[in-house]
């Protein structure tokens, strides 16, 4: 080849105008939004701003990427037979999903926080939102094993020999009787082909066997449509006894060693949430412990599922935090028609909207952690039952337009996988899941809609003076936020249809929301929400914000670095 043309050639494939990685950097070291929530949730705190920082230090590394990039890209794989015919049921996991569980569990992000202080479960909120910002499709088996543990306490006998292992900051993934390992991590089950959100549809049987040390054992014969982290150490089913419906503990290994009576049929393939195990499974005869009484099955396995809906929305919330994180990187660095992305006014409005719902949601949901934190505290209780059903449906339901949003932002670039390099990409797949999971749209806000409709006249057992009383700390702040609370209770007085419900539950979010970012975040923050969201013009896309508003704030209180 000639010079010239070496030189042609050198000069067409010189790489410029590129960003580079979002890398190495920590993650809580300048998450601003986050740090004023938690300052308000918990006051000073040096001990948990310390753990934090060392927790957002390992998640910001090349390191930490390097391994949620390889667990979804080799995702797990079933074997449900060894070379020689023999049932088997396990699944193998890429080295990476390993290293991600074993650093969520040793920073206590499962069942820990329930053998911690008051302000445990926030701090374990907050960590739990950083750690989904690697988009690591790992975490369901820690929400999980976080959620199950409160409820298990119904079988006196079997939280007595798990819970320790359950708060155990050691991960063990071998497969090997509880009582043989460090550390256990506990799934759920309840979905089945004909019910999905109906469980009263379930169609399981157990069958009563005999009395144990570990309370009444039952012989589960049925099915699960979805079973994720089915190589959890037990899980919590749902199956219908002689009474009903009725909530039961159910081990891989019993008590003898020998393997239970489950059967994996096959992995789903989803759209999303790669590196996660989620399956379809068989109960041949398994062997399970009733948890609670009889018949009371729902209401066991709803006490789990308002922790996973936490989850759900801490998830979402982390998960828009990292596409705003990257949207910012990119359009720092990107030129366009002569200068960087971010100075372009248009581009500046739909960062800095970004940002605004960002922030919103990380207060919102941190909120909802500080109510399950305060456990006795029967104001808390009642914020708990309203803002569980809104937190799950308004921050899930508004993250797949958010990351498809900051996805615009980096153009084609964001729409690239490049072998799991494509972090963007990731996130979009990943964000319809919370949404999805744990009851989607209109179960939230059915359930919303029960909350509301139990009224007593004790203001401590009413959720909706609850609700009045949390709106109460920004009277007077914003008139479009005044009348928004004026507006929702008349509405809730006057009674509110199903037809009505998902509006009720936006509004309510959206006030709530407002009420916090007036309590612990800037007043150009709280300003430009209550104008962008409770206008009487709301954009129906990111960007469409009102003239007037501090966009520079907003864009550099939400850069990542």
């Amino acid at each position: 080849m000639s010079t010239i043309a070496t030189e042609v050639s050198d000069r067409t494939h010189e790489v410029f105008n590129q960003s580079t990685p979002l890398s190495g950097y920590n993650l809580y070291a300048g998450h601003r939004a986050l740090h004023d929530a938690l300052a308000f949730h918990l006051g000073d705190a040096p001990a948990v701003a310390a753990r934090l920082q060392a927790l957002g230090q390992t998640l910001g590394s090349a390191e930490m990427q390097r391994h949620a990039r390889l667990a979804n890209l080799h995702g797990p794989e079933l074997h449900s037979h060894d070379r020689y015919g023999r049932r088997i049921d396990q699944v193998e996991f890429h080295p990476s999903y390993h290293e991600l569980m074993a650093t969520a569990v040793r920073h206590g992000l499962h069942g820990t926080p329930w053998a911690g202080g008051p302000g445990a479960h926030v701090e374990r909120a907050a960590g739990f939102m950083l750690f989904t910002e690697l988009e690591p499709s790992t975490l369901c088996p820690i929400s999980m094993t976080y959620a199950v543990t409160p409820a298990l306490r119904a079988n006196p006998a079997v939280f007595a020999d798990w819970f320790p292992k359950l708060a155990s900051t050691t991960y063990d993934p071998g497969f090997r009787p509880a009582a043989d390992k460090a550390g256990v991590t506990m799934g759920m089950g309840m979905t089945e082909k004909q019910g999905g959100s109906d469980v009263r549809a379930n169609t399981t049987q157990a069958q009563f066997e005999e009395d144990t040390p570990w309370g009444r054992r039952y012989r589960l014969v049925g099915h699960k449509w979805f079973f994720s982290a089915p190589m959890c150490d037990a899980f919590l089913v749902l199956a219908q006894a002689p009474a009903g419906l009725s909530c039961f503990f159910l081990p891989r290994r019993l008590p003898d060693g020998s393997v239970n009576a489950l059967r994996i049929q096959r992995l789903k393939d989803k759209l999303g949430n790669k590196a996660n195990a989620s399956s379809e499974v068989e109960f041949t005869g398994a062997s399970a412990w009733l948890v609670g009484e009889e018949g009371r099955g729902v209401p066991q396995i709803l006490e789990m599922g308002s922790l996973t809906r936490l989850d759900c929305a801490l998830g979402t919330s982390g998960l828009m935090r990292q596409a705003l994180a990257l949207a910012l990187h990119h359009t720092a660095q990107r030129q366009a028609f002569g200068r960087p992305l971010i100075e372009q006014p248009l581009m500046r409005a739909v960062l800095a909207d970004l940002a605004l719902e960002s922030e919103a949601a990380i207060a919102l949901s941190l909120r909802l952690a500080r109510a399950v934190d305060r456990q006795d505290d029967p104001f808390e209780a009642q914020m708990r039952r309203v803002l569980t059903p809104v937190a799950k449906y308004w921050v899930c339901k508004r993250g797949s337009g958010f990351a498809q949003e900051a996805m615009e932002c980096l153009g084609g670039n964001g729409y690239v996988e490049e072998g799991g390099e494509g972090v963007m990409a990731r996130i979009y797949r990943e964000m319809p899941l919370n949404s999805i999971w744990e009851g989607a749209g209109n179960v939230m806000a059915l359930d919303l809609l029960r909350a509301l409709r139990k009224r007593g006249g004790d203001k401590t057992q009413d959720v909706v003076a609850a609700l009045d009383a949390e709106l109460e700390g920004a009277a007077g702040a914003h008139p479009a936020l005044d009348a928004l609370r004026a507006s929702l209770l008349a509405r809730i007085e006057d009674g509110v249809s199903e037809g009505e419900a998902r509006r009720l539950a936006q509004d309510v979010a959206l006030a709530v929301q407002a009420a916090l970012l007036r309590r612990h975040a800037p007043d150009f923050v709280f300003e430009a929400f209550c104008a962008a969201r409770l206008g009487a013009v709301q954009g129906l896309a990111f960007g469409a914000l009102p003239a007037g508003l501090d966009l520079d704030g907003l864009i550099a209180r939400a850069m990542p670095h």
